[in-house]
This record gives structure tokens, C-alpha cells and sequence, in this order.
């Protein structure tokens, strides 16, 4: 492979690593193989390109025609004609259509993001034109150390947006990418400056020149610290590509953030690190089953639940009147939260409904009318706030909604909103399984009884999105979590005639002691909110094992009070969840939650709780053997070719000449291994010396004693005797010499210089060369048997055509 080739892989492979920082900002990652793809075909016309007469600036603007195309097959194919595929100019417009969706989704979601088509195509775009900056710079223009300022710039910009989600791993790739590219191109540099800095193929340094391993190892010691540095230093608060909360105009005027919740919600539930986020005290009697909720999202536009528009107060401290709550008793009660440093950037827990909020400064929020949320309009403005809320109990009897009148007409127009697209199923399951309800309150407590009843299974590790195909495989699989079993339920209500909207918050705490509960990140929570005249949005929960079931729900359905399945005498019947927890730290509120474990393992036995890993856990358990067997290649080798020369005491086979002598074969496999076991130990190999002016050479270097001289000597001089003498007969075996050796020269090493000659030996090299050489032959082989196949074939054919032509050089007049 030519350097201009090896350029050219290098390049695009150091452009897809640092593309993998990008992954965290989507919360799927199909999205990379697409890059992947754009990457290679964007390096192979550059590659051709390269190849033609023309001039070198034309093959950036060939990859960026290339890039452009690739695009508009990719996310505009439908508006393509001649079957989708050749682009039209309505494929122009089309692409331009979905790109300005993908800027209105960077403005409205926060990380991780859902897949829609506008973000990954800003995604699969940027990193296509970092490939063709990458490539034009280190490959057209031979400027590798250049091509490192794109590829920081896809690094940062990707582990800045991903904040929390970034890791070490993103730019270890990255800078491995980066070192690979520098490598090769300065392995060319140092080429052209001549044998004298190469050294020999395979001379001191275990085929490398000195320059090139010391810079090698430069490199790879640089990115050892820079990994390992940062765990050692202080962090800082802010970074220079520090991102705080986004700004919307709301009519405060004030910035607030415009990040959707719902998002970073799904991003959160699947690996919660089970820290205290804030705690609150209520002298409530419910105070164990409140929650605190942030938000609402009251707009579905068949992808996700978003909010329909974001208009802001500056806040005050009231809140507005709760929506649609008449004059019926209910009962104030004060919560006093207090917000640790855990929680940075979020809206204000507050309990649903309100009436105001003691802050200690008002001017840092922005109210939003319609779901009486308080969002941030500084930066870290919850960070360690402490604040009181007043909140009303409403909590109606069952018969009351069940008589409750119909929603006025505003409620209906804003609430019962469902776009075209959603599949047919999700309409027909409501419909089946609310048959037999009379009112709007019975079908959704039908509802709400069957996702928590034992058809579903609560699961995190099913996918994060809230659209419609992800409903229809929700309602299919009947495994989700609770913003499948919250958005499913939201939007068959409105298919119901019941106004629906998504709340965010957290479930209620872990007591601990004195009516103060903790709040984790394990409790963020979302749930549907259903409303009903004269009593407001009232909260169902139709998450199995999830959160408290209000007064209002029917308790008999109710899997936080009651079995799920009928019992039976079989001593393996699943345990009922309010089964008394044999934990003195699982209170009667984490029982009805859920979070006290499984209950079944103390009923049924440790195996019923066993569960297989996933497959993300088996790929990474693959993947880490795979690693782990690829590090221990160079050591078992070694000690299989160790075993194999010296193997048998280092005498003759059967069948070599003589009875007691050496056949030429083992003499020289003994002095392989004694010029190897020096070279692990850290005395390269000399080709230009003799054996005896090598194993000199050996002595002296390695400090030997004199018993380990000779025996290096005495193997020397049986090599030289086999090599240059008419008849060598060598008839003491040289197994016992070559281990008297090796055994003087690790005595004068440290123990680094030991562990790394069993573990890391540098005679491993020979490996790779082997492997280079095999592969060279093949390819050699293969392509002398594709040729003389190919000239099979098409011999006949020119023998052919070479006897239809006239022998002489004008036309036949005959003919």
C-alpha cells in the first residue's frame, strides 16, 4: 500500500473515532453506521480523484459534491425521481426542509436527543465535512499535524453538547485517530531522509528506526497522561465550552431554558447513579406519597410529547389558580424542600397543585402559565435552594369524577389534540379495553389497570423514544418504562375523549425519619395527567411497580395494594408486593413504590430473580475477551516457539544422524532462542556480527557471570560449527545451555524489564512479520491465479481475433 493510500485509510478512520464522541447526543446510535458510510465513500473519490490530471483543489470540491449527493439520496430520496434514485430539484427543496426541522429540534430538545431525520442529518453532514477537511489537509496537501485542528473541533463541539454523557473513552479514539494519522505520515517524512535514520528492516529496535520508535513512543506516553492526568487535578466549576441553559423569548424577556425535559428524562431512567438529589419535610399525612412534579408537556406530534408553546411571566411567587378546579375543599399543606449540589440545571420540583412559593429570589425563575412550572432563568439558579411551598390536597372521591361534567371547549381544543400517523392499533387496544366503562373515569381506570396489571413488565432497557412506532411495539412487547406506559396511556385517553397531557418530576422520597424524605435520580418519573372538570388535571399512575397510586384510583385494581395475579396454594405463586419486607429499612411507602427489590427472591428462591444479561452486556463481555486474548497473543506464542526449540531437551529427533547427535535444525533453533530471550530482556538483536562476536556482544551487555558466558559461548560456538565447518557433530545438548543464559541475564534485570520480557516480549515482532510476510504471499498467489484464469478465458478470444486479422497492412482486395 503506497503512502498516499495509507494516508487516505488513516484519515478516515481518525475522522469516524472522533465522530464517536457525537453518539451521546441522539438516544439511538444507528445514526453512525450512516456516518461511517458517508466517511469511506467521501475518501474513496478522493482517493480516484487524486489519481486524475486535475488540479489538487478540485478534489475537496469532489468530495463536497459527493457529500451533497450522498445526502439527498440519504434524507430526501422520496422526492427523487426515476425510482428515488437520481435527486431532483424537488430532493434540493425536501433537504432543505428536513435541515430547517433539524435546527428547530437542536432548539427544542435537549441530550439525548430523539433520531429525528433533521438531527441526523445535521449530524451525518458535519461529520462528512469534517472527513473532506481532514482529508484534503492530510492526504491532498500532506499537512497531517494540520488535519488535528477539524478534528478538534468535531471533538469538542460533541463532548461540550454531551456534558454529562461525554466520557475519556470519546477522546482516547479521537487522539488515537489523530496518532495514527501523524504516524504515517511521519513514517513517510522519515523515509525520505535515508537508510541512515531508518536502521535495518528488522536491526535494533525490533524493526523500527530509532526515530520512529522513540517518536512512537513520545505519542503514546502523551495520551497515557493526558488520560491519566486529569484524574489527579482539581475539576473546575465551568469550562471554556461551558453550556448553561438555552434562551427562548418568553414574555418576561428573561432567558429560560428551551431544553425539553422529556429527553433528558429517557436519557436519565436507564442508568441512574442513585444520588440524593434534594430532600423535603411535610407535616401532611400523604407527605409519603407526594409528588414533585417539574413540568408538563401537553402537545404530541407523533414523535414525541413536547410543549406547545412556552410562554413565560417573570415569577412573583403566586402561582395561578389551578386549571378547572372549583370550589370544593381542599386542604393546604406546607412542603420545605431543600436542593443539594447534585442538581444544577432543572425546573422546580414543586407539588402539583400550588399556591405559592417562598423564594429567596424570585427574579431567577419565569413562570409558565399554562403548566404553573418554574424554570430557571439563571444559570444554576436551583443549586443549593432552599424554599417553601404551600400545595392543596385535592383529592376527589371516585364517584364524584365519575359524574363529572364535560371539559369546556378550550380544554378540548388544546387537550385532545392527536396527529395523523399514530397506528391503528393504539386506537383500537383503548377502545377494546375500556368497553365496558360508562364514563371517562372508569375507562381510564381500566386502562391504568391493565398496563399495571400482569401483562406488562416495568423495563429500562427498552427503547428510549415516546413516538408512535415505539407505541406500537410498546403495546406489542409490553415491556417499557414509564414514559412508554405515561405517553401510550396519555394518547389513548385523547383518542377516548378525555384531555391528556405528560407531567415530569419525581416520585415521592426515601424517608428518613422526622417527615423528611430523599429524592435520587432513581425517582425521576413521568406519568399522564387527566382532567377533569371541577377537580383540575388530576395524576393516574400507570407505571407497574412505579411510584403511589392516588385515593381516587380504584384500589381493588390497584397493584400497589393488591397481587397482580390471583393466589394460589403452589408454594412458587409470586409473593404480593405489600408482603412485609424482611429489610427494617423497607417502610411501608418503598413496598407500595417498588423499590424495596424484588420480594420474590425471600419467596420463591435466589433463581427466580435470576435474569440474563443484556445484549449491550454481552457484547461488551465479547468484546473484553476478545481484547484480553489479543494482549496475551505475543506472550502465548512466544512460549509456545520457546517450548517448541527447546522442547525435548534440545536433543535430536528421531531419525537425525548419529545416535546422540544434534541435527543442524536444533542447533540453530537453540541460537534463535538464546538471540531472542536477549532481544526480551533488552538486547537487540546485531545480524552483522558472528555468533561468537554475538554471543560476546550478549555477555558483556547483560553483565553474565561466568558460568552464563559459557554456556552462551558453547551455544555460539555449536552454531558456528554447524554453520561454516564441513561435518558438525554436536553431541551435548544445547536446551540446558540456553536456559543457563537466559537465567544470567534476567538475574541482572529489574523486575519492569522481567514482567515485561513474559508479558510484552519484543521478539514478538517476528510475529507481525510473519503474518506481513503471509499475507504478502497470499495476495502474491491470488493474484497470479485471478491473472492466469483471467488469461484462460480470454486467451481463445484474442487468438481469435489475432487470426481474423490481415497479415498485411492494407485491406485484402480479395475480401
Amino acid at each position: 500500500m503506497t503512502t498516499r493510500a495509507k494516508l487516505t485509510v488513516y484519515s478516515a478512520l481518525a475522522t469516524f473515532l472522533a465522530a464517536l464522541c457525537l453518539t451521546p447526543l441522539l438516544t439511538t446510535k444507528g445514526w453512525i453506521v450512516n456516518a461511517a458510510l458517508v466517511v469511506a465513500v467521501l475518501a474513496a473519490v478522493g482517493a480516484g480523484l487524486r489519481r486524475t490530471p486535475f488540479y489538487r483543489w478540485t478534489v475537496p470540491i469532489g468530495q463536497l459534491l459527493a457529500l451533497f449527493v450522498m445526502l439527498l439520496l440519504g434524507f430526501a430520496s422520496s422526492a427523487a425521481v426515476f425510482g428515488g434514485v437520481v435527486p431532483g430539484s424537488e430532493s434540493v427543496r425536501t433537504l432543505g426542509r428536513v435541515l430547517g426541522q433539524g435546527f428547530d429540534d437542536v432548539r427544542d430538545y435537549a441530550i439525548p436527543a430523539p433520531p429525528n431525520p433533521g438531527l441526523r442529518l445535521i449530524l451525518v453532514g458535519a461529520v462528512g465535512l469534517i472527513a473532506v477537511a481532514v482529508d484534503t489537509i492530510a492526504v491532498t496537501y500532506r499537512r497531517s499535524a494540520l488535519a488535528g485542528l477539524p478534528l478538534l473541533a468535531l471533538y469538542s463541539v460533541g463532548n461540550g453538547l454531551a456534558g454529562d454523557q461525554g466520557s475519556w473513552l470519546w477522546f482516547a479514539t479521537a487522539a488515537t485517530g489523530y496518532l495514527v494519522l501523524l504516524f504515517a505520515e511521519g513514517q513517510d517524512r522519515v523515509s525520505r531522509w535515508g537508510r541512515i535514520f531508518r536502521g535495518s528492516e528488522r536491526g535494533e529496535g525490533g524493526g523500527l528506526g530509532a526515530l520512529g520508535q522513540n517518536g512512537r513512543q513520545v505519542g503514546v506516553m502523551a495520551l497515557a497522561l493526558a488520560l491519566l492526568l486529569p484524574a489527579f487535578l482539581p475539576s473546575w466549576g465551568s469550562g471554556l465550552l461551558h453550556t448553561g441553559s438555552g434562551t427562548a423569548s418568553g414574555r418576561g424577556g428573561a432567558g429560560v431554558s428551551s431544553l425539553d425535559p422529556l429527553v433528558a428524562l429517557t436519557g436519565t431512567l436507564p442508568s441512574p447513579r442513585n444520588v440524593e438529589l434534594f430532600t423535603y419535610s411535610s407535616e401532611s399525612p400523604s407527605a409519603g406519597s407526594t409528588y414533585l412534579r417539574t413540568g408538563a408537556l401537553d402537545a404530541f406530534d407523533g414523535t414525541t410529547w413536547k410543549r406547545s408553546a412556552l410562554n413565560t411571566v417573570p415569577f412573583t411567587g403566586a402561582l395561578p389558580a389551578p386549571e378547572g378546579l372549583g370550589p370544593i375543599d381542599t386542604p393546604e399543606a406546607r412542603t420545605e424542600v431543600l436542593i443539594g449540589n447534585r442538581l444544577d440545571e432543572a425546573w422546580l420540583p414543586l407539588p402539583y397543585p400550588a399556591r405559592n412559593v417562598a423564594l429567596r429570589d424570585n427574579g431567577a425563575w419565569q413562570l409558565d402559565e399554562a403548566t404553573a412550572s418554574l424554570i430557571p432563568a439563571k444559570e444554576k439558579a436551583i443549586k443549593g435552594l432552599k424554599y417553601t411551598v404551600t400545595g392543596l390536597e385535592v383529592q376527589p372521591a371516585a364517584n364524584a369524577l365519575r359524574t363529572a361534567p364535560t371539559a369546556p371547549e378550550r380544554i378540548r381544543q388544546r387537550y385532545l389534540a392527536v396527529p395523523p400517523g399514530v397506528p391503528e392499533v393504539v386506537r383500537q387496544t383503548a377502545i377494546a379495553k375500556t368497553k365496558n366503562a360508562k364514563n371517562s373515569y372508569d375507562k381510564m381506570e381500566a386502562l391504568r389497570a391493565w398496563f399495571t396489571g400482569p401483562d406488562f413488565t416495568y423495563d429500562v432497557t427498552t427503547r428510549t423514544d415516546s413516538g408512535s412506532d415505539a407505541m406500537a411495539d410498546f403495546l406489542a412487547r409490553r415491556r417499557g418504562f414509564c414514559v412508554h406506559f405515561a405517553s401510550t396511556m396519555a394518547v389513548m385517553a385523547r383518542m377516548l375523549d378525555v384531555p391528556s397531557r405528560v407531567a415530569l418530576g419525581f416520585t415521592p422520597g426515601n424517608t428518613k425519619g422526622g417527615n423528611v424524605y430523599s429524592v435520587t435520580d432513581a425517582m425521576y418519573h413521568a406519568w399522564p395527567e387527566l382532567y377533569f372538570e371541577g377537580y383540575g388535571w388530576l395524576r393516574f399512575e400507570p407505571t407497574p411497580t412505579r411510584g403511589v397510586q392516588p385515593d381516587y384510583s380504584d384500589p381493588v385494581s390497584s397493584p400497589a395494594t393488591q397481587p397482580t395475579t390471583a393466589p394460589t396454594a403452589q408454594p412458587q405463586t409470586t409473593a404480593p408486593v405489600q408482603v412485609p419486607s424482611a429489610n427494617p429499612d423497607c417502610d411501608a411507602k418503598l413496598r407500595r413504590t417498588g423499590d424495596c427489590g424484588d420480594q420474590r427472591g425471600t419467596a420463591t428462591g435466589a433463581h427466580e430473580g435470576f435474569r440474563l444479561p443484556s445484549g449491550k452486556a454481552l457484547a461488551g463481555l465479547v468484546v473484553g475477551v476478545l481484547l484480553f486474548a489479543l494482549l496475551l497473543v505475543p506472550m502465548v506464542w512466544r512460549a509456545l516457539l520457546r517450548r517448541r526449540r527447546l522442547g525435548a531437551g534440545g536433543r535430536r529427533r528421531p531419525g537425525g544422524p548419529g545416535p546422540d547427535g544434534l541435527t543442524d535444525a536444533q542447533v540453530l533453533a537453540a541460537w534463535d532462542e538464546l538471540i531472542d530471550s536477549a532481544w526480551d530482556l533488552g538486547i537487540p538483536p546485531d545480524e552483522s556480527r558472528t555468533p561468537r562476536a554475538a554471543a560476546r556482544r550478549i555477555a558483556e551487555t547483560g553483565e553474565l557471570d561466568e558460568a552464563s558466558a559459557a554456556a552462551a559461548g558453547r551455544v555460539a560456538l555449536a552454531t558456528e560449527r554447524v554453520l561454516y565447518a564441513r561435518s558438525a557433530q554436536i553431541g551435548e545438548p544445547l536446551a540446558a545451555d540456553v536456559r543457563t543464559a537466559r537465567d544470567g541475564l534476567r538475574a541482572r534485570r529489574g523486575r519492569r524489564e522481567r514482567i515485561r520480557a513474559v508479558l510484552m516480549p519484543p521478539s514478538s515482532a517476528q510475529l507481525r512479520w510473519r503474518v506481513s510476510d503471509a499475507l504478502l504471499t497470499a495476495r502474491l498467489t491470488t493474484g497470479a491465479a485471478v491473472g492466469r484464469a483471467v488469461g484462460a478465458v480470454t486467451g481463445p478470444v484474442r487468438r481469435a481475433l489475432t487470426r481474423r486479422r490481415p497479415r498485411g497492412g492494407g485491406d485484402d482486395p480479395a475480401s
